[in-house]
């Protein structure tokens, strides 16, 4: 065989593989990005500081969000939080966790469509449309305060956070692990294919983060594979009311939202924000 028609089958090969890829990435893409978690990581959630329920919403669909709405055992009207999950994330643990994350407020927070006891499939779309709801359920709340809510969000969670804070007003907005764009996180891990043209589900937070109001609390890993902290660089250089940008020692992207350090942060943070100043 000539070297030109080496060259061309070569060439062929190349192109062959890489339809086959981009083929993959369009049918497969909700595959990579959301990894539904069925199994409760507590299979018998309480928190130590709320009275505790399992709660079902509807989407504006009519679709099943199952997850725990949690109460200070305190009197009168509280602030609040809601709290979106990570893209492995079913989040009963945080129920267990939530007396040192969110002392004397009331907590709700969902699995997402597919994870947990809810049904459905997620996507971008639904899953922001999800979390306004969510706020706006939690504000009519006869237990809590409309004009001190908080949202929290970790990875995957935090490009949720970002646009239930600018689509609805809150006080205060967390996000752990944050990235710049799901898009952007796609482009460095797939460079040859053409992810701009494919990609559904962009979550792209750096787009919104000049329109955020509210003060916003960021916390990183020390070291993060998952989010560089290059994404996470995007992202703060964008947003309007940045609070505070740290880094949380000893931590990775799995483990950061378990540590001491980080839940005493996080509390502490939104305590300060919910206290009327005098």
């Amino acid at each position: 065989m000539s070297n030109s028609r080496k060259m061309a089958a070569a060439a062929g090969a190349v192109g062959l593989a890489w339809a086959g890829m981009t083929a993959l990435l369009m049918a497969g893409q909700r595959k990579l990005l959301f990894n539904p978690t069925v199994k409760r990581e507590v299979q018998s959630p309480r928190s130590s500081g709320h009275r505790t329920r399992a709660i079902v919403l509807r989407g504006e669909d009519g679709t099943r969000l199952a997850g725990w709405l949690m109460t200070p055992r305190e009197p009168g009207v509280r602030p609040a939080v809601v709290y979106f999950g990570g893209r492995s994330e079913e989040v009963s643990w945080l129920v267990r966790d939530a007396g040192n994350l969110f002392p004397g407020m009331t907590v709700l927070t969902l699995n997402y469509r597919g994870y947990g006891d809810s049904h459905g499939e997620p996507g971008e779309e639904m899953m922001i449309a999800d979390a306004c709801m969510q706020i706006d359920w939690l504000c009519k709340h006869h237990k809590v305060d409309p004009t001190r809510v908080a949202v929290v969000g970790r990875s995957l969670g935090s490009g949720v956070a970002v646009q239930a804070a600018m689509l609805r007003r809150v006080m205060a907005t967390v996000l752990i692990t944050p990235y710049d764009s799901i898009l952007a996180l796609a482009q460095r891990k797939f460079p040859a294919l053409p992810v701009s043209m494919l990609l559904q589900h962009r979550f792209e937070s750096v787009k919104h983060a000049t329109q955020l109001s509210s003060p916003t609390y960021v916390l990183r890993a020390a070291s993060d594979d998952i989010v560089p902290h290059s994404h996470t660089n995007e992202l703060v250089s964008k947003l309007a009311c940045l609070h505070h940008d740290e880094i949380i020692p000893d931590s990775d992207h799995l483990n950061i939202p378990y540590l001491p350090a980080t839940q005493q942060k996080i509390a502490s943070f939104l305590q300060a924000q919910f206290t009327p100043q005098a």
